[in-house]
């Protein structure tokens, strides 16, 4: 049998599962190829920690080369064009081929569509941006602090509350309590609305009981950054001495220039096994939507790429060793959600089931914290 090749795009979450999984499964006469443009990964629900000072970044980042030990063929060059009409892609100044192709390039951000955004706010789904937050949060001495959720869909559903909590708790150990006002900003009706309104109102609950203001159906218009003011569709204002902003999120260039993403702007793929339109073709993970039974898509979530990861690298290695490919995505997910002071919110449940996601959020508590802690040490040491 000739080598084959498996050519990944991404180092993210779901290009590190699958290219472990990959090189685990096939014989050293097939290519794994993960591709990247980045030198080092970073474990992204951790920049959550990193934005309050609970982790520094090179605590929760490694070097992708660590991947070539396990001869696992590591390329960092930015991916400029995809053809899977010929089975190749373009990155840095190499023309690869494949027989099978994993597309996990994730989301871009993109805050210039927003006037005034990336100048005014702090980002903190990007390392330099959540560093940047924490210097911020050093040196604020009092005012009035917004959270502000540009536009949907955007990664990490619980992410931007999360952010509140943990603002809210880094001010108070400051001494700030009297001097801080927070808010949230979002276009969402409630929190994490594919979960449903029990999970929904129970996240507002949790952020309300920090003293954390909720202003749901707000969409963001410009931002003002003379008199420090978000404008919002319909007219309303919010003044603001801090802004901290989820930017809306695009497919990136070149998968929407290959011809790869829907009427949706992202990649369309089948529920299950994750495959595109094109032979040979997956995609996994933020650049992707599925839509679920009760008409909204899929979240976009770390969790969810692991498991496609993992779906999709079996079914290619069946594939190549002769077998029959058998495993399928089954939507189930979970996330852990960080409050402070040493305590977290855990929700799971089946984001397939019909006819809407059966979710549960359990009561915050100390373990759960602990396990968001030793889920961190334990995804690190094992993919790398």
């Amino acid at each position: 049998m000739s080598g084959k090749t498996v050519l990944i795009l991404g180092g993210g979450i779901g290009g590190q599962v699958a290219a472990n999984v990959l090189r685990k499964s096939l014989h050293r006469d097939h290519r794994v190829i993960l591709v990247d443009r980045r030198r080092e990964f970073v474990f992204s629900p951790s920049l959550l920690w990193v934005m309050v000072g609970q982790r520094k970044l090179d605590q929760i980042s490694r070097p992708l080369e660590i991947l070539s030990k396990k001869g696992i063929e590591v390329l960092q060059a930015e991916v400029t064009r995809i053809d899977p009409g010929k089975k190749t892609v373009v990155a840095g100044e190499r023309t690869l081929s494949y027989d099978y192709l994993i597309i996990s390039l994730g989301a871009d951000l993109a805050p210039e569509s927003v006037p005034e955004l990336k100048e005014e706010a702090h980002i903190f789904y990007e390392p330099s941006g959540a560093q940047g937050l924490l210097e911020a949060a050093r040196s604020f001495s009092g005012g009035r602090v917004i959270l502000l959720v540009a536009a949907t869909p955007f990664k990490c559903p619980a992410a931007p509350y999360e952010a509140a909590m943990l603002l809210d708790d880094y001010f108070k150990k400051k001494g700030l309590q009297k001097k801080c006002e927070i808010a949230v900003y979002t276009p969402e009706l409630l929190p994490m609305p594919v979960a449903g309104p029990a999970v929904g109102n129970a996240v507002r609950e949790m952020i309300e009981g920090r003293g954390v203001a909720f202003h749901p159906g707000m969409k963001i218009a410009s931002i003002n950054a003379p008199s420090k003011e978000l404008l919002f569709e319909g007219g309303q204002r919010a003044r603001y001495d801090l802004l901290v902003a989820v930017p809306p999120h695009r497919v990136p260039r070149v998968v929407k220039e290959a011809g790869l993403s829907g009427e949706t702007g992202w990649i369309p793929v089948d529920a299950q096994t994750l495959k595109t339109q094109y032979d040979g073709v997956y995609a996994i993970g933020d650049n992707t939507t599925i839509l679920l039974p009760v008409g909204k898509p899929l979240p976009k979530a770390g969790v969810f790429a692991h498991y496609q990861a993992e779906v999709v690298a079996k079914n290619i290695a069946a594939q190549i060793e002769g077998g029959r490919p058998s495993h399928l995505f089954n939507g189930r997910g979970y996330c852990f959600l960080e409050m402070g002071g040493g305590r977290a919110g855990f929700a799971s449940g089946e984001f397939f089931a019909i006819p809407e996601p059966r979710m549960t959020l359990r009561r915050p508590a100390f373990y759960w914290h602990w396990g968001k802690v030793l889920f961190e040490r334990w995804w690190l040491r094992h993919w790398f």
